[in-house]
């Protein structure tokens, strides 16, 4: 146990670590990367994804991080949102903190589909706030169809939810924050 710990902490200091040497183009050159990357795997997973993301309004894509250690967890995150009506580029950061019975470590890639204007705004000044759903598939509001393996969050939004590594047993309550990156939206 005490051998998971020291991994743990290990890794966290080393994600911040490199995200603070590199320069903000190389921040942002990274989190494009991972975007393209979480793309690709949500296209191979579920390929009607495709056609729901460039009929939606907007979309982001998050990568994260967590931990989780007895009673408390942690996870942090980085992503972009991209406006497919006006092309507006958004870099975002993710916090996630919960409390309840579990251990373990994952990293997931969150892709949120974003179908209406009002939607946008309140995801990217971080106003939403995120309810749990136990649905397996939901309306997408634009073609009347429904968005096989995406849960409704949120007025206007749904969510894909894609574990990349990791393993984390857990019984919790979460609570998550999205909210621009002040230094990467620099322009």
């Amino acid at each position: 146990m005490k051998r998971f710990f020291t991994l743990a902490t290990l890794l966290l200091f080393m994600m911040t670590t490199t995200a603070f040497a590199a320069s903000i183009a190389e921040q942002r050159a990274q989190i494009n990367k991972l975007h393209d990357k979480t793309l690709a795997k949500l296209y191979a997973k579920y390929p009607h994804a495709r056609r729901v993301i460039s009929e939606c309004y907007a979309y982001a894509t998050l990568s994260s991080t967590g931990i989780k250690l007895g009673l408390f967890g942690d996870a942090h995150g980085r992503g972009v949102a991209i406006n497919n009506v006006t092309g507006e580029r958004v870099y975002l950061r993710m916090k996630e903190l919960s409390a309840g019975l579990g251990l373990g470590v994952k990293e997931y890639n969150l892709i949120f589909l974003l179908n209406t204007r009002e939607a946008w705004d309140n995801f990217i000044i971080g106003k939403i706030r995120f309810g749990a759903s136990a649905e397996a598939s939901a309306d997408d509001g634009v073609s009347g169809g429904t968005i096989e393996g995406a849960e409704y969050v949120a007025p206007g939004v749904w969510l894909f939810q894609m574990t990349t590594k990791g393993l984390a047993l857990d019984a919790t309550l979460k609570g998550m924050k999205i909210y621009k990156d002040k230094k990467l939206n620099q322009y």
